[in-house]
């Protein structure tokens, strides 16, 4: 297990950061292997993003009245900072996804955030918290799988879409425990947060595979082809993405947990290097 004091001594950094989506993409429409499910997955978890990173931020505001340990508030100024750059890029990389065919802008509606909003406030303060605590669980484990998953790192793809997706998987690590840590510190229960969790559970993967089919029944193409289709979606819930996913998020149920707990120093470590070393592969993207 990692050390909490090292761990939390790395405060998330915020980097300014710009990609430069489409200049050089000769993937066409179905972006990551020519495969049509992958590829309305990854712009589904795209869509997702900006709205869903907001609400997190929300959440943690709450209570940023409460919070009076020092290194604490470093460490959500810098989660803030990082979640704010994925929403804003993710939005840019949107914008051409929606252009490609990809029906999602749905989660960026107006009213759809509005009632989000809504629901935020009609719940307490620390099931809000709780639900960014178990959310942000899952995006650190979907990380680490892409991180050190050479498998997943071969999969073709659109380079552009491949570096977002990196760098936002380190930064998802990098900040993996601010909000369950803010959780804690103002006084959440375990009870709560087991159970905000164990609803998640139960709810996300019926709402992620609906999404996913109604984004593929609004393209024609996939349409056209339904063998195709149920060979990629078995290739993708069977692969090194979700293949052996409940049990590690299953994890966090475990009365007592901590998200250091899972030790991906290392991992990040290497990924800090790879991406923004001194010939890191984003270094040129930093603004």
């Amino acid at each position: 297990m990692a050390s909490n004091v090292a761990v939390k001594s790395r405060y998330p950094k915020t980097r300014r950061i710009r990609f430069q989506f489409g200049e050089n993409d000769s993937s066409g429409k179905y972006f990551v292997n020519d495969d049509m499910v992958f590829s309305h997955f990854v712009a589904g978890l795209s869509g997702g993003f900006p709205p869903g990173e907001e609400a997190f931020i929300r959440s943690v505001r709450r209570f940023a009245d409460q919070i009076t340990d020092p290194v604490l508030k470093k460490r959500v100024a810098g989660f803030i900072g990082q979640e704010s750059m994925h929403g804003q890029e993710h939005r840019r990389l949107n914008e051409r996804l929606i252009d490609m065919g990809y029906g999602i802008e749905w989660f960026d509606r107006d009213s759809v955030i509005q009632a989000q909003k809504r629901f935020e406030q009609r719940i307490k303060d620390h099931t809000h918290l709780a639900m960014t605590a178990a959310a942000e669980h899952y995006t650190a484990v979907l990380a680490q799988r892409v991180l050190s998953s050479d498998e997943v790192q071969a999969i073709p793809g659109e380079p552009e879409v491949w570096n977002l997706l990196n760098w936002h998987a380190l930064e998802e690590l990098e900040h993996k425990s601010v909000a369950f840590d803010v959780y804690r510190a103002t006084g959440g229960s375990e009870a709560r947060r087991i159970a905000v969790m164990a609803t998640m559970i139960a709810l996300t993967f019926p709402f992620t595979l609906s999404a996913l089919a109604v984004s593929v029944a609004r393209d024609p193409q996939a349409r056209r082809q339904p063998v195709r289709l149920a060979r990629e979606a078995y290739r993708l819930f069977t692969g090194p993405l979700f293949k052996g996913l409940m049990p590690e998020l299953a994890k966090y149920l475990r009365p007592g947990f901590h998200p250091d707990d899972i030790d991906t120093s290392a991992l990040l470590e290497r990924w800090q290097a790879e991406l923004f070393g001194a010939d890191g592969a984003l270094v040129d993207h930093l603004k």
